[in-house]
C-alpha cells in the first residue's frame, strides 16, 4: 500500500491525493467525490506516509497499520469509524497490540479506520510495499570513460 501522496487536509474531509505542486501550494483531488481543490501552503496537511501511530515500544508507520488492517480484514472493509468507542478501542487493540491508550485517542482510531475504508473503496489497498526513496547511494553512477591523453600538437620551427 504506497500512501505517498496521499494526503489528509485540516478542516477537509477524507482523503486526497496530492496531483501537482504549485508556486504557491499544490493541487489535490478528493478520493471522495473527485473534486480538485487548491490549497496554499499555510494549510496544515499531513502525507499520510509520514503519520505514526504510538506504541509502547516507540512509533509504528501508518502504512504498517493499514497493512495489518488489510491481513485482518482480507483486503475488505474493515469495522464502520462511526461504533462506539469500546468497540473501536478493542478492534485497534487486535490489530496493533502494542499501541499506547494513554496517547492514542479514539478519535485518532476512528480517523485510521475511516482513512482505510477510503482507501479500501477506491481500490488502494494493495500488497505492494512502499516505493523506497532512492538515496545518492541508491543510483548506479557508471565509471567515467576514461579518456586517451591528448596528443601534442606539433609545432613548426620557423626558420
Amino acid at each position: 500500500m504506497n500512501l505517498d501522496k496521499i494526503l489528509a487536509i485540516s478542516g477537509k474531509p477524507g482523503l486526497y491525493v496530492l496531483k501537482v505542486q504549485t508556486r504557491t501550494g499544490f493541487v489535490a483531488e478528493s478520493l471522495l467525490d473527485g473534486k480538485k481543490i487548491t490549497v496554499n501552503l499555510k494549510s496544515n496537511v499531513s502525507l499520510l506516509s509520514e503519520i505514526s501511530i504510538y506504541t509502547y515500544e516507540g512509533e509504528k508507520p501508518l502504512t504498517e497499520v493499514m497493512q495489518r488492517i488489510a491481513v485482518k480484514e482480507n483486503k475488505g472493509q474493515a469495522i464502520s469509524h462511526k461504533e462506539d468507542n469500546a468497540t473501536l478501542t478493542a478492534y485497534f487493540k487486535e490489530i496493533l497490540p502494542e499501541y499506547d491508550e494513554e496517547r492514542v485517542y479514539p478519535s485518532d482510531i476512528k480517523k485510521v479506520l475511516n482513512w482505510y475504508n477510503i482507501l479500501q473503496a477506491k481500490g488502494l489497498v494493495t500488497d505492494e510495499a512502499p516505493a523506497a526513496t532512492s538515496t545518492s547511494e541508491e543510483i548506479a553512477v557508471e565509471e567515467p570513460v576514461k579518456k586517451a591523453p591528448a596528443k601534442k600538437a606539433k609545432v613548426k620551427k620557423e626558420e
